[in-house]
């Protein structure tokens, strides 16, 4: 079961010694007087900032919020994903203001404005749709962004025929096991103000594209686009040349980071609940993980993530960590413990 299948979303391996490729990463634990291209913040002092800058949200408002994930809490809500909310207000009036400069200094009209896109990227089981949903629900309800868009990278999953013709069946989750051509059109059409774009939708109870099904979105004023690897930047072409990657299109991202040990834990945690829930389900691909023992279709999940979650992760997410606008580094408990945004 990888990373779409049962919504385990992978987690974060500790950084040896910097090197090239990760001296650029967030700092974790190092002194605030150490030059980063991040601001590293407590949990605490992150809180502390809802307190500055009031949120146009009533106590039920955010009640109800906590239904959208089974690990997040009011206090989380209001701790971290207010704050958030705030910030990325703030990012996308700047953004619309830098829009108008540039239209003023061409000599143009005013036209209309395109959505403002978020990559919301991380592991299997660590909480990113969840991350997903919150900022959902938390941006619609500021006035000047009302239309909020979601959108998962599992819609653009091949398809289980092709991947089998591929030999990819056993990588489902691995970079190569999307179209990512299609995701990056997808993204830039969207970002290009096109009045529709529509994309394929991902089934988790059948585990695998939905024949015929589309999902639309039409001109929303911010799009989120939730998945495992859309950090990635973009593989050269066979003649060479750079190519564009989905990342390229978004103005802010997020990273859900955790230790590899507590993320595994939770994705053996979430397989057992779905084991008594959604695998009951008789049209459920893995509904056969409930017809033997506990301990048998636990081994096939500690399998699934020795095979393909964990490599993928080490291989593939972890690396994009340092890409991410603002990392979230959640404890053994699933809450968020420390923040790392980048500096401009």
């Amino acid at each position: 079961m990888s990373g779409p299948a049962a919504r385990a979303d992978n987690g974060r391996v500790p950084s040896p010694s910097p090197s090239p490729a990760t001296a650029a990463q967030p700092p974790t634990g190092r002194r605030r007087t150490d030059v980063t291209p991040y601001v590293d913040l407590s949990r605490a002092e992150w809180s502390a900032l809802r307190e500055r800058t009031p949120l146009p949200l009533t106590a039920d408002e955010v009640e109800e919020l906590r239904g959208l994930g089974d690990v997040v809490d009011l206090d989380e809500v209001r701790d971290i994903y207010l704050p958030l909310s705030r910030l990325l207000n703030l990012y996308v009036g700047a953004t619309h203001g830098l829009r108008g400069a540039v239209n003023t200094f061409l000599g143009e009209e005013a036209q209309p404005g395109t959505p403002f896109v978020i990559g919301v990227a991380g592991s299997v089981a660590v909480g990113k749709s969840t991350t997903a949903r919150l900022l959902q629900a938390l941006l619609g309800r500021w006035p000047e962004h009302p239309r909020v868009e979601l959108v998962t990278t599992d819609g653009f999953l091949w398809p289980n025929a092709e991947l089998h013709r591929r030999g990819l069946m056993a990588r489902k989750g691995f970079p190569e096991s999307y179209d990512r051509r299609a995701l990056t059109r997808f993204v830039a059409d969207v970002k290009a103000g096109r009045a529709e774009v529509s994309a394929p939708v991902y089934s988790h109870l059948i585990y695998d594209i939905v024949p015929g099904e589309r999902l639309t979105v039409r001109r929303p004023d911010v799009l989120i686009v939730e998945g495992l690897n859309v950090l990635q930047p973009a593989l050269p072409g066979t003649d060479g040349r750079t190519r564009v990657a989905v990342a390229d299109y978004f103005d802010f991202s997020v990273y859900v980071d955790a230790r590899t040990e507590d993320i595994q834990g939770w994705y053996l945690d979430r397989f057992r609940k779905l084991r008594q829930t959604a695998f009951q389900n008789p049209f459920s691909y893995f509904r056969k993980y409930t017809q033997v023992s506990e301990d048998e279709a636990l081994e096939y999940a500690r399998g699934t993530w020795r095979e393909i979650n964990g490599p993928n992760l080490v291989e593939n997410i972890v690396p994009t960590r340092g890409r991410a606008s603002l990392v979230l580094r959640k404890g053994p408990d699933h809450k968020v413990q420390r923040l790392s945004l980048r500096k401009l």
